[in-house]
């Protein structure tokens, strides 16, 4: 049953709460975007574990990098466009390089971040971060599975990029729904098509499958949450039972969650994927809804390939 909207930095924010309530060892950067990020929830809290670097994501990460080396367990927190971007060499060199235990934690990610425009939606944040070695990378589709995913990677011993959007989604799981990192949940059973996808996306492709299913055309939505390690076997079963593989994303077609999966078809069980999701191009600014309908990553621009 479909929840209240919620945006996943809110419940990023509340998660963080809980887990700095548990363990002394959390600590929480953030590069002077805390009211966005939702990590001033944090702050208010534990003053003395939270530290406002300023506009300085590559200081953020050098910081952080060190704070692991002393066994603290830290989120980094800005924009995915400062993370992923501004601060690849840091995370790369000093993150991963040596394998810390640091988590990145990236809001505002994709074309939905909106009307801020091409220069702060970031669209090649998980081709960037899921070919860095030791890295795990994950893009959370609602409020449960952020809050599950917050505590998750706190126990993971490695680098950890954690994707998060800023529009407000619907609420697809409930408190008992079961994840694991590196294994997708599949929704439905249907084998007129396949619909992978991953964040914001997620909620898109349920609403495709519902109005789908008054057409009689049956499908399954699969929820990549893990992009790396992603779940091969998933997607190989997918492949075989069922005629069409559709991925969604918001995030450029080159390298993301669709050229993911390409992979693994290729290797596995070579098979045809229709691929949405930025056509390599820059975003522009307007209204998230209106960027997604004008990139074509709706529940319509599902349903319209999967009624053909």
């Amino acid at each position: 049953m479909e929840q209240e909207k919620k945006a996943p930095r809110q419940s990023y924010g509340e998660a963080l709460l809980e887990l700095g309530k548990e363990n002394e060892n959390i600590v929480v950067l953030d590069a002077d975007l805390a009211e966005a990020t939702k990590t001033r929830i944090f702050a208010k809290e534990f003053p003395e574990r939270f530290f406002d670097m300023g506009i300085a994501e590559q200081n953020m990460i050098s910081t952080v990098a060190g704070m692991a080396t002393c066994g603290k367990i830290p989120f980094a927190s800005t924009f995915a466009m400062f993370a992923a971007g501004r601060a690849y060499d840091q995370i790369r060199n000093s993150i991963c390089y040596p394998k810390l235990n640091v988590k990145i934690c990236a809001t505002h990610a994709g074309v939905t971040v909106g009307e801020d425009g091409a220069t702060h939606q970031m669209i090649e944040d998980i081709s960037m971060m899921r070919t860095l070695p030791n890295m795990t990378v994950i893009s959370t589709s609602d409020d449960i599975q952020t809050k599950w995913a917050v505590r998750e990677i706190s126990k993971i011993d490695g680098p950890v990029y954690l994707r998060l959007g800023r529009l407000a989604v619907p609420g697809i799981y409930d408190k008992n729904q079961k994840f694991e990192i590196g294994k997708a949940v599949q929704i439905g059973e249907g084998t007129d098509a396949t619909i992978f996808a991953t964040g914001v996306t997620v909620s898109e492709a349920i609403k495709a499958k519902e109005e789908l299913e008054k057409q009689n055309i049956h499908i399954r939505v699969v929820d990549i949450h893990t992009i790396k390690p992603i779940d091969k076997e998933t997607i190989i079963k997918c492949a075989k039972e069922t005629k069409k593989l559709i991925s969604i994303e918001d995030h450029n077609i080159i390298g993301g969650l669709g050229t993911a999966i390409s992979e693994v078809l290729i290797e596995k069980y070579p098979t045809k994927l229709i691929k949405l999701g930025i056509n390599d191009t820059f975003g522009r600014s307007g209204k998230a809804e209106e960027l997604m309908k004008y990139f074509k990553i709706t529940a319509e621009d599902i349903i319209s390939l999967c009624s053909n």
